[in-house]
């Protein structure tokens, strides 16, 4: 008999379209960290054709978003003000208005809903959108960098064909936006590592937050203090992600892989390296490799952003032990680099911050309660 042909290649998402919009000189959210990403990828001999990327249209975004603020969102696109749009969250320092914006969220959306067909439909075991990852949207408001959600619609779109969707956020900050667009319904499951909502945006993602109704187990949520680091995070993962992953058995997991975890991102301070990083990708790879959409998120230092993407990209590919302790010395030269800021890898050594004890004993807490709460309601057991 004829042996089955292999699985398509893990399917690389990326354009230089996005490159084309920019949120302005000031803000933290730089657009040419996907481009930076994708050198490294390259130079790192792990490049892989790119799938050409389509916007999402304003049905496809509608799944999620009210069509009335998708319509907006294409007005101011065309003629940025922002008199009279604040109530949608536009105009703001945060999320600026800007000529191009919706074609913006399209292509990002769009890439995200390619990355679900490629896993769903056509066979490819992952796919890796870096452009995505937009979280904190909300169906008619604009909020933390994010003008529409593309988590949330392609989580949409899995369910609309009948598909169980795990989604797991391992971000700095609280998947806010798609923990509230599936609260209240069993048949997503949403789970977020994320620094404690009393130091960080957007405020929410207590543990107490574990879903309403019938969607009541179904919302989980970890918060670490600041410090957390590598061994106290690899720790809740381990004693909270396989196990719920494994009761509610999803068809697809969506992963948003936000970089803003590691040490010296400039808006947060959970200081992975990419030792804690790089073990929940192995999880997840582990665990659900053949059925993987990978989306990309935060990240405001942009050499930890190629660097932790890179690493995740190798791990996708099961090349994660082919890479160099280093970044390449002509990116390094190129962005002038201090010796201390060209590893690619972390050194084992890492002074543990002063707020590790604290960060430590409320993590044990945290755990606790939701092995206490939520295990039997999904019918998890502990590791």
């Amino acid at each position: 008999m004829q042996a089955p042909p292999p699985p398509p290649a893990p399917a690389y998402i990326y354009t230089d379209q996005w490159l084309a919009f920019d949120y302005g000189p000031a803000h933290p959210l730089r657009i040419d960290r996907l481009a930076l990403t994708h050198e490294l990828i390259g130079r790192l001999n792990m490049a892989q054709p790119s799938f050409p990327v389509r916007p999402a249209d304003a049905r496809e975004l509608s799944l999620f978003h009210d069509p009335r603020y998708l319509d907006i969102l294409q007005e101011l696109s065309m003629m940025p003000q922002t008199a009279d749009y604040y109530a949608f969250g536009l105009g703001a320092a945060d999320n600026p208005v800007f000529p191009g914006l919706f074609e913006w969220s399209a292509l990002l959306a769009g890439a995200s809903l390619q990355a679900g067909e490629l896993v769903s439909m056509l066979g490819h075991h992952v796919a890796f959108n870096m452009s995505g990852g937009m979280h904190h949207a909300l169906p008619a408001r604009a909020s933390g960098f994010c003008y529409v959600n593309d988590p949330a619609v392609v989580i949409k779109d899995l369910m609309k064909r009948g598909h169980r969707v795990a989604y797991v956020d391992i971000d700095a900050h609280h998947g806010d936006g798609v923990q509230w667009a599936f609260y209240d319904t069993p048949q997503a499951l949403t789970i977020s590592l994320h620094q404690h909502p009393a130091t960080l945006f957007p405020g929410t993602g207590l543990a107490e937050e574990m879903g309403r109704g019938e969607g009541k187990g179904y919302s989980v949520n970890v918060p670490l203090w600041p410090d957390s680091e590598d061994d106290i995070y690899i720790r809740c993962f381990d004693e909270v992600v396989p196990p719920v992953l494994e009761a509610f058995k999803p068809d697809y997991v969506v992963t948003q892989l936000g970089v803003d975890s590691l040490l010296s991102d400039p808006l947060a301070n959970l200081n992975l390296t990419t030792r804690g990083y790089g073990h929940c990708l192995k999880r997840f790879r582990e665990l659900f490799g053949d059925r993987w959409v990978a989306l990309g998120g935060g990240g405001y230092e942009v050499v930890n952003v190629a660097r932790g993407w890179a690493l995740a990209w190798a791990v996708m590919l099961g090349r994660e032990d082919e890479l160099p302790e280093k970044l390449p010395r002509e990116m390094c030269e190129r962005l002038k680099l201090r010796e201390d800021d060209q590893w690619l890898l972390d050194p084992a050594e890492k002074l543990r911050g002063r707020y590790f004890a604290r960060a430590e004993a409320d993590a044990k807490e945290t755990v606790a309660l939701i092995q206490r709460e939520i295990f039997p309601i999904l019918g998890a057991v502990k590791p």
